[in-house]
């Protein structure tokens, strides 16, 4: 069988490691805002979720689901599955 996704308006922040991105993350509900900085070069966002921590690069959007939870999504995949709703 085919299945089609239901369409569904998210809340989505493109993560980059600067005080403006950080404050939409937080206003967003994501909290702590816990970033690794081990490689100085490379900020790791660190995303609590139920199935353990998951991780985000820059550029990589931060979505907030439909039941509060928030999870990262490549920038290629969120092209093909998501558009700006009005």
């Amino acid at each position: 069988m085919k299945y089609r996704k239901k369409p569904v308006v998210i809340e989505a922040i493109q993560f980059f490691d600067n005080p403006e991105t950080l404050a939409n993350l937080s206003e967003l509900g994501l909290d702590p805002v816990n970033i690794d900085y081990e490689i100085p070069s490379m900020p790791v966002l660190k995303i609590p979720t139920l199935e353990g921590i998951m991780t985000a690069i820059e550029g990589d959007f931060i979505i907030k689901g439909v039941q509060g939870e928030f999870y990262p999504c490549k920038p290629g995949i969120f092209a093909e599955t998501y558009e700006i709703a009005d």
